[in-house]
């Protein structure tokens, strides 16, 4: 995009929140009455016996809800019986659904799905009623010690035993506004409800004044922990049902990045270090493919001039690939994904997996 055009764009980006504003503080205002009425017992929130532990942030997507509950899920599977309970955005069914092993992406959404996916031996629930679900798990679960609320620190209609919020560390909710002008759900004093704060998605390598920086911006309260995580991201790996076997050395070739998640410039920075030139065909966060997506993939591969080139695609968009007719289209393709990880910086590891094990071991 040559200067002129770059000008022009974000000249028109800033008019247009301009306008907005007006409804950004209209809908902050709804939603500022709505948490009042929580905080005044007129709408009631409910408890459980069992330890609930919520994560969610305040702004639409692209934090790192994911990968931060399957941190938590392997930290606590082998010593607690977890389940994990989400709304299964996108999904094509209703009500509370338990997964087993013929649930598939279009039953339980793709977070659920890759959660049961990667541990087999965790509970898997999805709900859009969060109360009725919480209620299932404990019914149908037996010795249930602790539910994992997946994207729930708006859902107030649940009282958590221990509260964590993401936050990226490219947008920090304390810089952000109100939809429609920003990205944020709720006006930034909501982040007091939280527990836990953690800032995602950092630089691998934190300095102390960054971190100092960043905690000058947040300004936690006495009583609330703030951690810093980053993403690692793993080697190439094939798609079962895929005849492919990645080479790790894709150094000299291209790659075309599939990618339908909120925020996938962290695997593109990683793949850019990584290969000579980078191709991108992005669809909106949670967007199942239709074979009209599979076949613009295809027609943009074939079009791509080298001899060496791959596509490489996220885990959570490759669980979504393997529906049966999807994944014939696929089978045949140079195609992988890139598994990822959450790392928590220094000491912040053990502080806080010692704080997630006391709050459930005490609860």
């Amino acid at each position: 995009m040559v200067p002129g055009k770059i000008y022009l764009y974000f000249y028109l980006v800033a008019i247009i929140r301009i306008i907005l504003f007006p409804f950004s503080i209209l809908y902050g205002i709804i939603n500022f009455v709505r948490n009042k009425l929580f905080d005044w017992n007129i709408f009631k929130s409910s408890s459980f016996e069992v330890p609930i532990i919520s994560i969610g942030n305040l702004s639409v997507g692209g934090t790192g809800k994911t990968p931060h509950v399957e941190y938590l899920i392997r930290l606590l599977k082998d010593r607690f019986a977890v389940a994990t309970l989400s709304r299964g955005y996108k999904r094509r069914s209703k009500g509370f659904i338990l997964a087993d092993r013929n649930s598939s992406p279009e039953i339980l959404g793709d977070e659920a799905f890759q959660f049961k996916s990667r541990h087999p031996g965790v509970e898997v629930a999805v709900d859009e009623k969060r109360v009725h679900g919480v209620a299932k798990l404990i019914e149908k679960v037996n010795g249930l010690e602790v539910v994992l609320l997946d994207d729930a620190f708006q859902h107030r209609w649940i009282r958590p035993g221990l509260s964590i919020l993401l936050t990226d560390f490219y947008h920090l909710y304390s810089s952000d506004y109100m939809l429609p002008t920003g990205r944020l759900r709720e006006f930034r004093s909501g982040a007091r409800r939280a527990d836990i704060i953690v800032v995602t998605k950092t630089p691998a390598v934190l300095s102390p004044i960054t971190r100092q920086r960043v905690m000058d911006q947040l300004k936690p309260e006495a009583d609330q922990s703030l951690y810093f995580s980053y993403i690692q991201h793993g080697e190439l790996r094939g798609i079962p049902g895929v005849e492919f076997i990645p080479d790790q050395d894709y150094g000299n070739h291209t790659v075309l990045l599939l990618a339908g998640i909120a925020n996938p410039y962290p695997l593109e920075l990683n793949l850019k270090n990584k290969c000579a030139r980078l191709e991108r065909i992005y669809f909106p966060d949670h967007h199942m493919f239709t074979k009209g997506d599979i076949e613009r993939v295809i027609r943009t591969f074939n079009r791509i001039l080298s001899k060496s080139k791959i596509i490489v695609t996220t885990e959570k968009d490759m669980v979504r690939l393997l529906h049966p007719e999807l994944l014939e289209m696929v089978r045949y393709l140079p195609i992988c994904f890139v598994p990822m990880e959450v790392r928590f910086h220094d000491h912040d590891k053990e502080i806080f997996e010692k704080q997630i094990i006391n709050y459930v071991t005490n609860h």
